[in-house]
C-alpha cells in the first residue's frame, strides 16, 4: 500500500491536496523572498534555489510560474504594497500636512536603507516594457499591474496637494514636484548604499531638505 507521501515532491515535502495550489504558490513567492532578504541580491534567486528554499521540486514551481522572471514579479508585488503601507502607517494621525509629508518620505528612505535587497530589485533593475507617463492624467491609462506599484507615489503626490491646500506649498504642479522629490530621495538612498563613506549629512536632515526646497513649503 502506498504512504501518504508517495507524490511528495523532491525535498520530502507532501503534495499540496486539491484546493491548496494557492498555498503552494505563496510558498514559493515567501521562499523567493526569504532567498532575497538573505543573500542580499537577485542572482540567487534562481527555479532551483526557490525550489530547494520552499522544499520542492523546481518542475512543481511552473504550475503557478512561467519562470524565474514571473517569481520575481509576484516579489515586486508584495515590496511595492509594502512600502505603500509603511508610507501609509507612517503619515497615519499626523494631522500637519507638511509634518504628514515629511513622515512619509522618512518613511520611503528607512524602506531603502533598512531593505536594499528589496529596494534594488524595485528600482535597480532594467525592465523592457515600461510604462510611458508624462503627466498625471496617464497614470489612470496604465496596466492595472503598474497602477498598483505607483500607489506609493500616489500618497506623495496628495500629501503635497495637501500642503498647497493648506497654503502650505507653493507648487503649482504637485505631480511634477513630487516626481522629483521622489528622484531626489532615491538618489540619497542610493547614494548611502553605493558610497558609504562619503561625508553626507545626516539621512533625516537630508529628507527635511528635499521636502522643504523641492516641495516649496513655506517656512
Amino acid at each position: 500500500m502506498k504512504s501518504d507521501s508517495a507524490g511528495s515532491a523532491g525535498g520530502g515535502r507532501t503534495r499540496n491536496r486539491r484546493g491548496e495550489g494557492a498555498l503552494l504558490r505563496d510558498e514559493i513567492v515567501a521562499a523567493a523572498e526569504r532567498l532575497l532578504e538573505r543573500e542580499g541580491n537577485e542572482e540567487a534567486l534562481t527555479l532551483r534555489s526557490v525550489a530547494r528554499e520552499a522544499g520542492i521540486s523546481a518542475p512543481s514551481i511552473y504550475t503557478h510560474f512561467a519562470d524565474r522572471d514571473a517569481i520575481l514579479e509576484a516579489v515586486l508585488d508584495i515590496a511595492f504594497e509594502r512600502l505603500r503601507q509603511l508610507v501609509i502607517d507612517a503619515a497615519e494621525g499626523v494631522a500637519d500636512p507638511v509634518a504628514r509629508l515629511m513622515a512619509g518620505c522618512q518613511a520611503y528612505v528607512r524602506f531603502g536603507m533598512q531593505d536594499p535587497a528589496r529596494y534594488r530589485v524595485l528600482f535597480g533593475r532594467q525592465r523592457t516594457g515600461r510604462p510611458e507617463m508624462r503627466s498625471a492624467a496617464d497614470v489612470a491609462d496604465l496596466p492595472e499591474v503598474w497602477q498598483r506599484r505607483l500607489e506609493a507615489f500616489g500618497v506623495l503626490v496628495d500629501g503635497l496637494k495637501a500642503c498647497v491646500a493648506a497654503g502650505r506649498s507653493g507648487s503649482t504642479d504637485p505631480f511634477a514636484d513630487a516626481s522629483t522629490l521622489w528622484t531626489s530621495l532615491h538618489g540619497a538612498v542610493v547614494m548611502r548604499q553605493f558610497v558609504p563613506g562619503f561625508p553626507l549629512p545626516p539621512l533625516d536632515k537630508t529628507v527635511d531638505d528635499l521636502v522643504r526646497r523641492i516641495g516649496l513649503i513655506a517656512s
